[in-house]
C-alpha cells in the first residue's frame, strides 16, 4: 500500500470543506442581500473596488519613493531605495491583490473566524488556539534570521496602509469580497505573520498515526503492516494498555490548514524538483525546476513577486501573507523545494485517571493536565467559552473521560511558521551561504535543489526531524512508557549531494534517505513521480536539455505504477477479457483524449473497492485509499493471506469482475462507442470561490471548469478520490530557471495573480496553465520595463 495516498483518504473524509462549509453556510447572511442584485451590478461593483496599479499613491510610513512595475501576467516587480519600504510595499501591493484571503488565512491562524462566520467555525478556532506558539517571542524572531522582526513590522505596515486607505472616510471603501461576505478586515501585527496552522498543513502526521489505529484495530497489527509496505520496513507495534478501538482520523476532524477550502488532502500535497548540471544541458549552465503540488484554490495559494532594494534581488513564489519569497532566484542562486516527507507529529496516548479525568498517567503517578480558558466570540450567537486542556506532551486534541490523545508537535518549538525562513534564503549567494540559511529552515520539511552562477547543483533535506528515545511513531504511542523525544536530527547528517557525478539531483517526495541510514525519519515516500523524473534526466546523456525540455517534464503524464499495473493484467488468467485489450495495448500516458486512461481511471475505483471488501467484507466505507502501486504488488504476488486458497485464481476473478463492471460504468458515462471516450471528459479541475455558495455568485466568481490529464502517480500530478474524478490538488505554481540567463526563466500561477473578482489578473493564468504553458519570468531591469503595463508609484506622506 501506498501510505501517502491511504492518509489522503483518510484525511479527506474529515477535512470535507474546510471552508466551503465554513464560509459559504456561514455568509449564507449576505445572500439574501444579493439576491436581487444583477450579475452587471456585481461586476460594476467589482471593477469600481479594484485597486488602484498606475499612478500616484502616497502612503503614511513609507521612507522614500517606491516604484511598482505590473507586467502583463500581473505579477509586481517592486523596486525600493531601503529595506523597510521593500517590505512595506511588499505588504500593501499583497494586499491590493490578496487581502480577503489574507484576512481569512490570520483569521484561520488566530483561532477567530467564528467571529465572522459563525458557530460552526469553532472546531478550527480551538484548534488553532490549542496550536498556538507559547514559547519565548524572543527565540522565535530570531529563528529565521536576525532581522525577522523589523521585516514582519515594515511588512504588516504596509498591510495596514492599504486597509487604512480603504477604509479612510471618502476612500475607495472595501474590496468586493468584503463587501459580499459582510465584514471588515482588522489591522495586523507582526505575530500574525507566525501562525502554527499554516504548519499544519504540511507536517499532519497525527491523522496518519489514528488511520493506523484503525486499520490495526480492524484487521490487526500483522496485515495492517502488509497492507502498509513500510520502508524502511518496519512494525506497527501495539502496546500493553492501550485501546485502539474508536480510534480514527475523524476524531481530530478540525485540526485543518489553512491554506485553502477545496477538500484537498493536506499529507499528499507532494511536489517535484530537480537540478540539472551544465554538462546535460544546452547552455552549460544549470537548470533548476520546482512544481510544488499543494491545493488549487481561488485565489492561488502562491504568489508571484520580484524584490529589489540594496541587499535584496530576488523573484519568486511566496504565500501572500509573508514577506520575502520562499522558492525562487537571486542574483547568484536558484532553489526549489518539495516536501520532505518525515514525521514531525506524535500523538501520545493517554490514559486518564478514572476518578479524575483531568489526571494522566505517568510512570511516576498520576499528573494533572494544565487547563486554559479561553473566550471565543461568535456571530451571531453568545460568546462560548473552552477549557483548553494540556498535557507534559502538548495539547489534548480529543478525550472521551477514559482515555485523551495529546500531540507532540514541531509548531511547538520556535521558528516553525512555515516558509518564513525564506527571508534568509533570499539573501543567500553561494552553497556555503545557502547551508547556513537551511540550518534555520524548520517547517514544513523540505527537499530543496540549487544552482548557481558557478555552475554548481546540489540538493539538502531541511527541516526539524525528531530523534525518538524508542518507538517509530507510526501509532499513537503510551505517554506513561518513554517515547519521548530526545532531540533533533542535525542538517549535516540529513540527505545531501553537491555537484553529483550522474549531474542531475531530483525529488519528488521520494525516499531521499540512503540504506541503512541510522535515523528513524519516516517510512512514507512517493516512488512513481520521481521513478519518471529520473528516467527523462538520464536520457539526457544522448540529449542537451533547455528550458522547454524542463517544461515538457513538468507537464509528463505517464503513470509508471499504470504501465507496471497493466504489465499485471497482461501477464494474468484475466488477459483474454476483451475489456482488457484497451488496457493491454496502452502506454499508461493519461491523455485527456485518450480512452485508454479513462477506462484504466474508472478500473482503479472498482478495483479499490475490491480490495476493502477482502480486507472488511462488512465494512464497505472504511476511510482507506489504495492505488495504483499497491494493486500493482498485491496482484502481482497474489498471497493466500489476502486471496485465499488458490490465490492467482481469486486474482484473476477479480480482475474480470472489476475490469466488467468498469466497462460498464465507463459506457453509463460516456457513451457506447469506445473510441469516443476520453480522460478530460471525467477530469475537470473546478476553481472555486470561498463565497461562490451565496445566491447566485458562482457565475460570478468561478472560472469554467477545465478538463485535465493526469492523476496522482504523474509528474504532472492531478490527485483526484477514487469515485470522483475532479481534480483536488496539484501544481499551482510552477518555475523553471535558466541559471545562465536568469531572464530566460519561465513560471506559471493559477488561476492568477489577483484575488479580486474583475481585476485583468483575476484568472488569465489559467489558460496558459491548461495547456502546460509558461510565461517569461522577466528579471533585469530592461527585460522588466520590456514587460511592463501598470506603473504604480508610491510615495511618503507629505509632511
Amino acid at each position: 500500500m501506498k501510505p501517502t495516498n491511504r492518509l489522503a483518504f483518510a484525511v479527506l473524509l474529515f477535512a470535507g470543506f474546510p471552508t466551503l462549509v465554513l464560509l459559504g453556510a456561514i455568509f449564507a447572511f449576505s445572500a439574501r442581500a444579493q439576491k436581487d442584485a444583477s450579475a452587471n451590478s456585481l461586476e460594476q461593483r467589482a471593477r469600481a473596488a479594484l485597486s488602484t496599479t498606475r499612478g500616484q499613491l502616497r502612503l503614511a510610513g513609507l521612507r522614500a519613493p517606491v516604484e511598482v512595475l505590473r507586467d502583463h501576467w500581473g505579477v509586481p516587480h517592486i523596486y525600493a531605495q531601503n529595506m523597510h519600504d521593500l517590505f512595506f510595499a511588499q505588504g500593501f501591493v499583497a494586499a491590493q491583490d490578496r487581502l480577503f484571503q489574507m484576512e481569512l488565512w490570520k483569521r484561520a491562524g488566530q483561532g477567530r473566524l467564528a467571529e465572522v462566520t459563525g458557530k460552526s467555525a469553532l472546531p478550527r478556532d480551538i484548534a488553532a488556539r490549542l496550536l498556538r506558539y507559547r514559547g519565548s517571542m524572543e527565540a522565535e524572531y530570531a529563528s529565521y534570521a536576525p532581522d525577522t522582526r523589523e521585516i514582519l513590522e515594515a511588512f504588516t505596515e504596509g498591510i495596514n496602509a492599504y486597509i487604512r486607505r480603504r477604509m479612510a472616510p471618502g476612500g475607495p471603501g472595501l474590496p468586493i469580497e468584503f463587501q459580499l461576505a459582510g465584514f471588515a478586515p482588522e489591522m495586523w501585527k507582526p505575530e500574525d505573520c507566525l501562525t502554527r496552522m499554516a504548519t499544519l498543513s504540511v507536517t499532519g502526521n497525527a491523522p496518519d498515526e489514528l488511520a493506523n489505529a484503525e486499520l490495526v484495530a480492524l484487521v490487526g497489527a500483522q496485515k495492517a503492516t502488509d497492507l502498509e509496505d513500510f520502508d524502511p520496513p518496519t512494525k506497527l507495534e501495539t502496546f500493553q494498555g492501550e485501546d485502539f478501538h474508536g480510534l480514527m482520523p475523524d476524531l481530530i476532524s478540525g485540526f485543518v490548514g489553512t491554506d485553502s477550502r477545496i477538500q484537498f488532502p493536506d499529507k499528499v500535497e507532494g511536489s517535484n524538483n530537480w537540478t540539472v548540471a551544465g554538462a546535460l544541458t544546452k547552455t552549460g549552465m544549470p537548470l533548476v525546476a520546482n512544481d510544488p503540488h499543494r491545493t488549487l484554490a481561488l485565489p492561488s495559494l502562491r504568489y508571484i513577486v520580484h524584490l529589489v532594494a540594496p541587499g535584496w534581488d530576488v523573484i519568486g513564489a511566496t504565500e501572500p501573507a509573508l514577506p520575502g519569497v520562499s522558492i525562487g532566484h537571486n542574483q547568484d542562486i536558484a532553489w526549489g523545494l518539495t516536501v520532505f516527507p518525515v514525521d514531525q507529529e506524535d500523538l501520545f496516548y493517554e490514559a486518564l485517571n478514572p476518578k479524575d479525568p483531568l489526571e494522566y498517567r505517568t510512570a511516576s503517578g498520576w499528573a494533572h493536565m494544565r487547563v486554559e480558558k479561553e473566550v471565543f466570540h461568535v456571530k451571531g450567537g453568545a460568546d462560548v467559552t473552552v477549557d483548553l486542556k494540556f498535557t507534559r506532551h502538548g495539547p489534548v486534541l480529543w478525550s472521551d473521560g477514559k482515555r485523551a490523545l495529546a500531540l507532540h508537535w514541531v509548531g511547538a518549538e520556535p521558528g516553525t511558521a512555515p516558509y518564513l525562513t525564506g527571508i534568509s534564503v533570499d539573501r543567500a549567494h553561494n552553497w556555503t551561504q545557502f547551508l547556513a540559511a537551511m540550518a534555520r529552515w524548520k517547517t514544513p520539511p523540505e527537499n530543496f535543489v540549487y544552482g548557481d552562477r558557478q555552475g554548481n547543483i546540489g540538493e539538502q533535506s531541511a527541516g526539524l526531524t525528531p530523534l525518538r528515545k524508542k518507538g517509530n511513531g507510526l501509532l499513537p504511542a503510551p505517554g506513561w512508557a518513554g517515547y519521548e523525544w530526545t532531540g533533533f536530527i542535525p542538517l549535516d547528517k540529513l540527505p545531501r549531494q553537491f555537484n553529483p557525478a550522474r549531474g542531475f539531483a531530483a525529488t519528488a517526495n521520494n525516499k531521499t534517505i540512503p540504506a541503512n541510514y541510522p535515523y528513524a525519519v519516516g517510512f512514507a515516500w512517493s516512488t512513481d513521480r520521481i521513478a519518471r523524473i529520473e528516467q527523462v534526466l538520464s536520457a539526457a546523456q544522448k540529449h542537451a536539455l533547455d528550458v522547454g525540455d524542463m517544461a515538457a517534464l513538468q507537464n509528463d503524464v505517464t503513470s509508471v505504477p499504470a504501465q507496471a499495473l497493466v504489465r499485471v493484467l497482461a501477464a494474468s488468467g484475466a488477459a483474454d477479457d476483451p475489456h482488457a485489450k484497451p488496457l493491454i495495448g496502452w502506454n499508461g500516458a493519461l491523455h485527456r483524449n485518450s480512452p485508454a486512461a479513462a477506462l484504466y481511471e474508472i478500473w482503479l475505483g472498482k478495483l479499490h473497492d475490491a480490495v476493502l471488501k477482502i480486507i472488511a467484507p462488512n465494512q464497505p466505507d472504511l476511510p482507506f485509499y489504495f492505488g495504483a502501486e499497491t494493486f500493482a504488488k498485491l496482484f502481482g504476488h497474489p498471497t493466500s493471506e489476502f486471496f485465499g486458497g488458490d490465490p492467482a485464481s481469486m486474482r484473476d476473478e477479480i480482475f474480470r469482475q472489476t475490469l466488467d463492471a468498469a466497462y460498464a460504468d465507463a459506457q453509463k458515462r460516456m457513451g457506447g462507442n469506445p473510441q469516443s471516450w476520453g480522460w478530460g471528459k471525467l477530469h475537470f479541475m473546478r476553481f472555486r470561490h470561498v463565497l461562490d455558495p451565496l445566491d447566485d455568485l458562482a457565475s460570478f466568481l468561478d472560472p469554467s471548469p477545465v478538463a485535465r490529464p493526469g492523476d496522482d502517480n504523474t509528474v504532472d500530478s492531478t490527485w483526484h478520490l477514487p469515485d470522483n474524478y475532479d481534480q483536488l490538488g496539484g501544481a499551482s505554481y510552477r518555475e523553471i530557471f535558466d541559471v545562465s540567463d536568469w531572464d530566460h526563466s519561465e513560471g506559471v500561477n493559477v488561476p492568477g495573480e489577483s484575488g479580486q473578482p474583475e481585476s485583468p489578473h483575476y484568472s488569465d493564468l489559467l489558460p496558459l496553465w491548461r495547456d502546460g504553458k509558461y510565461f517569461p519570468l522577466a528579471y533585469s531591469k530592461q527585460a522588466v520595463e520590456a514587460q511592463t503595463t501598470d506603473r504604480l508609484e508610491l510615495l511618503p506622506a507629505k509632511p
